[in-house]
């Protein structure tokens, strides 16, 4: 039986994160000031307080999925379970967010009660962004470089859960970011042997060094282990190789990685198709030390190496 967990805060977070953040919902009301009318959080009048950044790492959730296909139920479970494992390490506050109004390093304003009112963060108070949307995301081109940019420039983290793999395929530029683009699943939810290519990754330590796993396991093109230190892959002998949406022909099937983009660090997992996988402890485990990682808490040798040779 699935365990419940009592995190009835943050669903509720979690339906209102479309306009505001987790800390935005947090708020009592408009600050002294604040016009008659304005929505929490609202800056006073004359222009926003200065805000000051805490010592805790800022991770941004971003979670969009407007982009096509399925939405995957699973997301909000996710988003609940990333916010948790902030809470109880103490070592990140998590935003967030179901659309991509913060993904941007440009001053920008929402529209309320008749007025448009600053948007009070932007990528630049990030540390970190935790990544499960999907498809085209209507993101604009300036926004779309200014992500890039964070990564790249800033030297900041992008950690990417499942339906993220899928993601921009129509922006080549976002295939090199993530080290690969959306091929496909061609054996749908499948349980199959999974190896564990690098146990002295934080992430990966505490598996052993084969598993069973039940998931929609991912195929991926413009992939190559001279760009990425690859941490789990398939067994391809415990998958179907003659299904015909299998399109790679060197019968490797990476499952998770690492790499650098620029100045960043970039963690990319396929697992996460169904809620309950978030519920389990040695997934929830391979998250936060992905997320502490990207984060800069921890370190790793992420050299790229060549498929093992059996």
């Amino acid at each position: 039986m699935r365990r419940q967990l009592p995190w009835t805060r943050a669903a509720l977070v979690v339906a209102a994160c479309s306009v505001l953040s987790v800390a935005d919902v947090s708020a009592q009301g408009p600050p002294p000031g604040a016009p008659p009318g304005a929505p929490p959080g609202a800056a006073r009048q004359g222009g926003p307080r200065p805000q000051q950044k805490p010592d805790r790492k800022q991770l941004l959730v971003w979670c969009d999925q407007t982009g096509g296909g399925s939405y995957h139920d699973s997301t909000t479970h996710a988003m609940t379970v990333i916010e948790k494992m902030g809470r109880e390490t103490g070592l990140w506050d998590t935003y967030i967010r179901t659309d991509s109004q913060l993904i941007t390093k440009q001053k920008t304003t929402v529209h309320a009660n008749g007025r448009d009112w600053p948007v009070s963060k932007t990528l630049d108070w990030f540390d970190a962004i935790f990544f499960c949307g999907m498809r085209e995301l209507p993101l604009s081109d300036q926004q779309f470089a200014d992500l890039l940019s964070f990564v790249r420039d800033d030297g900041k983290g992008f950690v990417a859960a499942h339906t993220a793999i899928t993601a921009f395929v129509s922006r080549p530029e976002f295939s090199k970011l993530m080290g690969s683009a959306y091929d496909n699943h061609p054996w749908n939810q499948v349980e199959a042997k999974v190896i564990v290519e690098d146990p002295a990754f934080p992430a990966m330590k505490h598996f052993p060094p084969t598993f069973t796993f039940r998931d929609e396991m991912y195929q991926v093109r413009e992939f190559s282990r001279e760009n990425a230190r690859v941490l789990l892959r398939l067994d391809p002998a415990s998958v179907d190789l003659k299904n015909p949406n299998v399109h790679r022909t060197d019968n490797d099937f990476p499952q998770a990685w690492a790499k650098n983009y620029g100045k960043g660090r970039v963690f990319v997992c396929a697992f996460g198709h169904e809620a309950a996988t978030w519920d389990r402890p040695e997934i929830q485990t391979m998250w936060t030390e992905a997320i502490k990682w990207a984060l800069g808490l921890t370190t790793a040798d992420i050299t790229p190496r060549p498929l093992p040779t059996p």
